[in-house]
């Protein structure tokens, strides 16, 4: 199912993907009547249950050597974190954390926050600009992670590998929710599994919800998808080269979302040796291509979710989304 020719691929490998889709297949969604916003209050979506550092008593750290101490270690903790403090590189942080920006301007600039082997920890109200040679957010071989209502951005007066990635997710994390984030002014958006060579540790992993963002003027990878399993709803996409894209394997389910001035909003068959699944529906692609060479088996999300209509999309996630507006 192709609304323009497929390109043409020297060689494709015939590897059966196992995504560990039996039980997504088996899962029954019951969807609750529920208010657009009600990932305010907790993730919906592969990253339910995500509680960070939950109840116990906040630290508000302004400085960079204060929010390093703060965010170490795997007790559960709660780092507000005041102001914009600019970094190089990435700062670690621990499980069992949440980082919460206060008010609509607090974050870092210049690097980013890095969740290796870890579980269990928050990123919320956030600004993370221009992070040079390093993503904004890393999650590596970690699970269990909600990256709420964050606004993420470089620009692109640069090359597009001056910086980065916005968002990484890869090396078999599994159980992520990205929602009502602001991606804008990027080349490349949101990798989610770094390497076709790595099937042994992705494959059964990678399971990513995206809902309620928006990309605004961001090139690609919105997101890029190796081996894993995504669900991308009711999210606002504008200016795009190429928007979402599955490959080696994965499994997308595309649900709800809105394109605008995008040239393709969804692609199977690009720059890898395998083709990924894509299942498209409710969907307002306004005008943009898409190239779905395989159809997908991942055709109900296995949590309660209630995907409002593409026709709302726009108002809910223009207003919503990025920092301050929790």
């Amino acid at each position: 199912m192709r609304t323009r020719p497929p390109r043409t691929q020297a060689h494709r490998s015939a590897r059966k993907a196992t995504t560990g889709l039996t039980a997504v297949a088996a899962a029954v969604v019951v969807a609750l009547p529920q208010p657009a916003a009600a990932a305010d209050t907790a993730p919906v979506g592969f990253g339910a249950g995500t509680t960070g550092g939950g109840s116990a008593s906040a630290v508000t750290v302004s400085t960079l050597d204060a929010f390093k101490t703060a965010v170490s270690g795997s007790t559960a903790k709660v780092v507000k974190v005041n102001g914009l403090i600019p970094l190089s590189g990435q700062v670690d942080v621990g499980s069992n954390t949440t980082v919460q920006g206060v008010g609509s301007s607090s974050g870092f600039t210049g690097g980013g926050l890095r969740l290796k082997k870890v579980s269990n920890v928050v990123l919320r109200n956030l600004n993370l600009s221009k992070p040079v040679s390093t993503d904004a957010i890393t999650v590596q071989a970690s699970t269990k992670v909600w990256i709420d209502h964050n606004s993420l951005s470089s620009d692109r007066t640069h090359g597009k590998d001056y910086y980065d990635g916005l968002l990484d997710v890869t090396h078999g994390s599994d159980y992520v929710t990205v929602s009502w984030n602001t991606f804008k002014d990027h080349y490349k958006g949101s990798l989610v599994g770094h390497s076709d060579s790595n099937a042994s540790e992705d494959t059964g992993h990678l399971r990513v919800t995206y809902h309620h963002n928006w990309f605004d003027n961001v090139n690609s990878r919105i997101p890029s998808l190796r081996f894993g399993t995504g669900h991308f709803y009711d999210n606002y996409v504008v200016g795009a080269g190429t928007a979402v894209h599955s490959r080696m394997g994965a499994q997308m389910l595309v649900e709800n979302n809105v394109f605008r001035s995008t040239t393709v909003a969804v692609t199977t068959s690009r720059d890898s040796d395998e083709d990924g699944y894509a299942n498209l529906t409710g969907n307002d692609l306004g005008g943009a291509a898409t190239e779905i060479s395989r159809v997908g088996t991942f055709t109900k999300a296995p949590y309660a979710y209630t995907a409002e209509p593409a026709s709302s999309v726009v108002a809910s996630v223009t207003a919503g989304a990025g920092a301050g507006k929790i």
